[in-house]
């Protein structure tokens, strides 16, 4: 059996050649300063100098970083998690370590855009008009024809209204009958409305007449002219209600389909998309708290407990002068499993506690402990 080597005694993080398997915080000060310190610890705390131990300073470095690195891992996760749909379509190249994330409501908003469009309310997708000659007595019509009407380059369109046409409001808007009798100039060219008719005169009312008036001219037109609902039959035909007795010209508002089913509104490369690209780099570890620290020294401890299981695993029992030992192989394994996996749990705990839901949370529950705590509060007696 070959020589194992042993713990010597102390560790110099400085002196070691690639102390780390990838370097992430061998240029931090604070980790290399503490890595020595680490080392003579966790070979303590594994029984030196009472029993030897199969490691190298370079182990206890490597369980370090692993340390710290898991620890970052479960930190920015929980942290992308929470803020993913503030950070979905933001840019890449800044880098979020120790930067406070504001919420805000862009994906929400960006949501409500498309329920926007589809009641024609708003949204990011441009309603566009088109118009069809109908003819008297014919109710139904080639989608085909109307189609043809619209220059979409062939792409599929969606009617979503049928209407006469009507002047601006503008128009319909003045009485015409408003004499100048009564010293009120008339205003329209100041205002830029130009001479719709040589006997309207803009006359400033309150604003709640403006909005009375608004409302009757609408009002008007939805009982006394027909707005033309619509059918689509099949692929290939709009059906008008009711059925025109006359001929004329009818508008339509549409949509391109292209525009509202694409789900690609932005092509650029350098946004992010998903929680792979949330521009998060190796956790700092000059900034890392003492409580934080403190969890990093034992997870440290628990990798190394691994890596000296495993070492020792290689042989079941070592031969010595009239007999033989038998190595703590299995209860080493089985005590860094135990240990990982109850830190893991503490910090998912932890870092569960922290985040923003449990934080309203809490702040609700103390806001009605305050109010029940008022209302059993007596009122106070004035004595006159």
């Amino acid at each position: 059996m070959s020589s194992i080597s042993i713990w010597p005694g102390s560790a110099s993080f400085s002196s070691t050649t690639n102390p780390t398997p990838f370097g992430f915080y061998d240029a931090d000060t604070d980790f290399t300063s503490s890595a020595d310190q680490v080392a003579t610890w966790c070979a303590q705390r594994l029984g030196y100098p009472i029993v030897d131990i199969e490691l190298q300073a370079v182990n206890f470095f490597t369980a370090f970083e692993e340390a710290v690195t898991t620890y970052a891992q479960y930190v920015y996760q929980y942290k992308i998690i929470e803020n993913i749909g503030t950070l979905e379509g933001s840019i890449t190249g800044s880098d979020l370590n120790n930067q406070y994330i504001q919420p805000n409501m862009g994906n929400t908003i960006a949501i409500a855009e498309q329920y926007g469009t589809e009641a024609g309310s708003g949204g990011n997708i441009v309603y566009k008009t088109g118009s069809i000659d109908v003819t008297q007595g014919q109710q139904r019509y080639s989608l085909t024809d109307l189609f043809t009407n619209v220059s979409e380059s062939g792409n599929p369109i969606e009617i979503k209204r049928v209407y006469h046409y009507q002047p601006a409001a503008i128009v319909r808007y003045f009485d015409p009958y408003a004499g100048t009798g009564t010293g009120i100039q008339s205003l329209m060219s100041a205002f830029g409305f130009g001479n719709y008719s040589p006997g309207v005169n803009f006359m400033l009312m309150p604003t709640f007449y403006d909005a009375l008036k608004v409302q009757a001219i609408e009002l008007n037109d939805q009982i006394r002219k027909s707005a033309y609902s619509f059918e689509i039959i099949g692929n290939d035909a709009l059906k008008l209600f009711p059925i025109p007795n006359r001929d004329e010209t009818l508008y339509f508002d549409y949509i391109v389909k292209t525009d509202r089913n694409d789900p690609v509104r932005n092509t650029a490369t350098n946004l992010v998309t998903n929680v792979s690209n949330v521009p998060y780099s190796n956790i700092t570890y000059n900034t890392i708290n003492s409580p934080s620290r403190q969890w990093i020294f034992r997870y440290t401890l628990a990798v190394s407990k691994e890596m000296l299981a495993s070492i020792r695993g290689k042989y079941s029992s070592i031969p010595i002068p009239g007999a033989e030992i038998t190595t703590n192989a299995s209860e080493l394994r089985s005590e860094a499993a135990a240990e990982k996996t109850a830190l893991i749990d503490e910090l998912k705990l932890m870092l569960e506690e922290s985040s923003r839901a449990k934080h309203l949370e809490r702040q609700a529950g103390e806001a009605q402990n305050i109010q029940d705590t008022f209302t059993k509060a007596p009122y106070p007696i004035y004595i006159y």
